[in-house]
């Protein structure tokens, strides 16, 4: 195969960019898009360019750093895969293939491809931690979950935070990602505790990073390569609204609530 890519490079964050078209020839079908991509580092290399920053780590659809558009879609055009696990024949001889960083304000690109994705980051630490006894593991059968419930908490605890959620939705919302991780918690009796002071912490946080407001438009369930269902943020905004008419913790304590 041959193929046209037009790539953004970027120096730096500080520097502007602009979008470079590369011939790239030998392109077996049975490569991944990350193995066209070295094929073509591997070229520039060696007549001493600079070769494409792009983010990845595990190759195997688990980590969530290979993040691209692709073509105008997060991941590119197939459903359930993520850039790592997308393979060329999924393109045909002589197209030509646009590749973009993530697009969204809370997260700046550092270098051609690579954003600052830490904004997710921190969204977690806000939730804190799960109340769970310490000691020796319990029986497995100990704590009774209800199948719908940890089916549903496995669904949403699947999310691999690679941010393909925000670059697709038209607002730069974080609302699918941060609720997978206030759902998967709040399916579990570990997570009760916490549960609503989690929603309420999370969402503020969310807000503090600047991302957009969620609308409900789908395109992040569209483009979630585990396709994590925007159900999960109804459950988010319920927690999140309990949280806010619930009154503060010292009032509550001395309310005797």
């Amino acid at each position: 195969m041959q193929i046209t890519l037009r790539v953004w490079r970027q120096a730096g964050p500080t520097t502007a960019g602009s979008m470079v078209s590369y011939d790239v020839t030998g392109v077996s079908p049975e490569m991944s898009f990350l193995e066209m991509l070295d094929v073509l580092n591997e070229r520039l290399i060696n007549e001493g360019k600079l070769p494409i920053a792009f983010d990845h780590d595990c190759r195997e659809g688990i980590c969530g750093t290979c993040g691209l558009m692709i073509n105008g879609v997060a991941h590119g055009p197939a459903k359930a895969t993520t850039t790592c696990q997308l393979h060329m024949r999924s393109f045909r001889n002589g197209d030509v293939i646009t590749v973009e960083p993530w697009r969204a304000a809370a997260f700046p690109v550092l270098a051609d491809l690579v954003v600052d994705r830490r904004a997710l980051d921190r969204i977690i630490a806000s939730g804190g931690f799960i109340s769970a006894n310490t000691g020796g593991a319990p029986d497995g059968n100990a704590i009774p979950v209800a199948k719908p419930d940890s089916d549903s908490a496995m669904d949403a605890a699947a999310c691999i935070g690679c941010g393909a959620c925000v670059a697709a939705c038209p607002n730069g919302s974080a609302s699918l990602f941060t609720a997978a991780k206030v759902t998967h918690l709040g399916f579990l009796p570990q997570g009760q505790a916490e549960r609503y002071r989690r929603a309420l912490s999370m969402v503020q946080q969310m807000d503090i990073e600047h991302f957009g407001s969620c609308t409900l438009y789908g395109e992040c369930m569209e483009a979630c390569p585990k396709e994590i269902s925007i159900d999960t943020i109804t459950r988010m905004n319920g927690d999140f609204l309990r949280a806010t008419a619930q009154p503060p913790v010292k009032e509550a304590a001395s309310a005797g609530i």
